[in-house]
């Protein structure tokens, strides 16, 4: 009898955390990007085959919306296409769906490509500081990615500080906003995590927060804790860098509301 204690403690274990498995998979937390490269001398056509897609999408009732953002800083030939948050099930749905415009996108937009990446990103609501308002189709968006360090340890002090850094924003009211993203299967020199924070306008995205983020940590946990929270938070990345999209109306895919 004492033999089968551990099998049936193994046993309860994988089936909670196959239930728990299931209970993600349900969530609506799930957003998928991509980020294509054109020549400039392609972009007029590349443009044109986004929107044929797009109306090829319409003409198929697909209920799947694709936010497209423009980059206005880093590489300015690059455009990305960022799905509504849904369920992993859903992407099988919206890939049934959509496949009957693929062969539009194949020779509409295709030949005028450079090049294109594809991430899946996890919402981390418990990392960010979201309004209720805030949405992917804001004017700006400025597009932080953080590569952390190899090893358990780099992620988890950092996931450890976003978090703390989330709850002092809760806790002192900050007006800044954000939402955190974690990505998944993305390739072998895809970011970690990215930060996303919108902005009305060039004068909304060049303002500094007030008070600036690190004086709001110390406000919440006083000076000393704030200084450990910087120093494992920079301890833990091995490269950052940061972009600016624009939302792109023309070249977004919206469904129709029947």
């Amino acid at each position: 009898m004492k033999s089968m204690k551990p099998c049936l403690a193994l046993a309860v274990a994988l089936l909670c955390s196959a239930g728990a498995k299931a209970a993600e998979m349900d969530k609506a937390n799930v957003i998928r990007a991509f980020t294509d490269t054109v020549a400039p001398a392609d972009q007029e056509a590349y443009e044109a085959g986004v929107k044929s897609y797009n109306q090829c999408l319409s003409q198929h009732g697909s209920k799947y919306a694709w936010i497209a953002l423009v980059h206005e800083t880093g590489d300015t030939y690059q455009y990305s296409y960022v799905s509504a948050p849904v369920s992993w099930a859903t992407f099988d749905t919206m890939r049934t769906v959509n496949k009957a415009c693929d062969q539009t996108w194949r020779t509409a937009a295709n030949p005028h490509l450079k090049g294109e990446t594809s991430a899946f990103m996890v919402q981390r609501p418990d990392l960010s500081h979201m309004s209720n308002d805030m949405t992917l189709t804001s004017p700006l968006l400025e597009v932080r990615f953080f590569k952390l360090k190899q090893g358990h340890e780099a992620s988890e002090a950092f996931t450890n500080v976003a978090k703390q850094i989330a709850a002092a924003a809760e806790k002192t009211h900050w007006s800044a906003h954000y939402m955190f993203g974690e990505v998944q299967d993305s390739g072998e020199d895809a970011p970690d995590f990215i930060l996303l924070i919108p902005a009305k306008n060039w004068a909304d995205l060049g303002a500094d927060p007030n008070p600036p983020v690190w004086k709001m940590v110390e406000n919440a946990y006083g000076k000393p804790t704030a200084d450990s929270l910087r120093k494992s938070l920079n301890d833990s990345i091995q490269s950052d860098s940061s972009h600016v999209d624009s939302y792109s109306a023309d070249l977004t895919y919206m469904p129709a509301h029947k």
